[in-house]
């Protein structure tokens, strides 16, 4: 597994300090408790300089996870667009995965977290493919994880919280300890839900499937951009419950976020998933996406933040 790349600074609560000097005490709330909020984001390199993906999006999200967790930020969602792009700027990258963090710092003894002080720190360093190299070139091997998601009422999936990806942990560890680079979860009603910490996607007879919100997934950022590239390929979308053959049966699979982009799905528990290779509807929603991220194309998204 690779290893995170240090970067020189890192943005905390509107001034930069070092990157080994951005810590935290022993008995912060956040480090008791997993109560932590963060998002994951890609700056990439395009003909104009560095370009952050769907920044604002992230933001807001990041936003409405502390409203869920009563958190009282002290920044808007704008102020930390800003703070983003600064980092990046201050680290000299070009292209970079972005990590803003909320923390419940020290203070508060129980879970009552209100003692805590609120503090907000955006590093950022080098990322490569999450999944290894080749996997988006050639797809992975994945499995059915024997762990499954949260219930609704339990912890809020829709909420993105260091916390909830506990399960997640165990989901990828067990994937890996068994031969596998990731593994899908079911929901408590044992219909598909999500990856370890990515979407899923199924093509079937030239259309795509994907689970619905309440299926105790993450609503993704790039599951949205998913969702919008095959409108304009004019690839009909549905979101609705799938059993856990639909995923044998499918013709093609893969996953999508922040991390693993769009990365096909070559097997899943040793069953090749169609041809058992990429297959052309996954191949036309990477190209665009790759074209898009990287300036190639035109943004008619609007889904760049150009640092500069």
């Amino acid at each position: 597994m690779s290893q995170l790349t240090p970067t020189d600074w890192i943005w905390r609560d509107g001034s930069f300090v070092a990157w080994n000097d951005c810590n935290f005490h022993l008995l912060s709330h956040s480090m008791q408790y997993g109560s932590a909020i963060f998002e994951g984001i890609r700056c990439y390199s395009t003909p104009k300089g560095p370009a952050v993906f769907r920044l604002p999006e992230h933001m807001e999200r990041l936003m409405g996870s502390a409203k869920v967790y009563r958190f009282e930020m002290k920044y808007t969602a704008a102020d930390l667009v800003k703070a983003a792009c600064e980092v990046v700027k201050k680290n000299g990258m070009s292209a970079c995965y972005i990590r803003p963090m909320v923390l419940r710092g020290f203070g508060a003894s129980s879970m009552v977290p209100f003692a805590s002080p609120v503090e907000v720190c955006i590093p950022c360093w080098p990322y490569g493919a999450y999944l290894g190299d080749g996997a988006h070139e050639n797809g992975v091997d994945v499995c059915i994880s024997s762990w499954q998601r949260v219930a609704p009422n339990t912890i809020p999936t829709m909420a993105k919280i260091a916390g909830n990806y506990l399960s997640g942990m165990l989901i990828k560890m067990q994937a890996l300890a068994d031969g596998y680079a990731e593994a899908i979860a079911l929901g408590p009603d044992g219909k598909l839900s999500e990856a370890s910490g990515a979407n899923t996607f199924l093509v079937k007879n030239g259309a795509i499937y994907t689970a619905p919100v309440d299926a105790s997934i993450l609503p993704g950022i790039t599951r949205d951009c998913v969702m919008k590239m095959a409108a304009d390929l004019k690839i009909p979308v549905y979101e609705r419950d799938l059993l856990r053959e639909s995923v044998y049966l499918a013709d093609e699979a893969f996953f999508c976020g922040t991390a693993v982009e769009l990365t096909p799905i070559r097997s899943v528990d040793r069953i090749p998933v169609g041809a058992g290779k990429p297959g052309p509807i996954t191949r036309a929603l990477q190209e665009r996406f790759n074209a898009t991220t990287t300036g190639k194309i035109d943004d008619t998204h609007g889904w760049l933040t150009h640092v500069g």
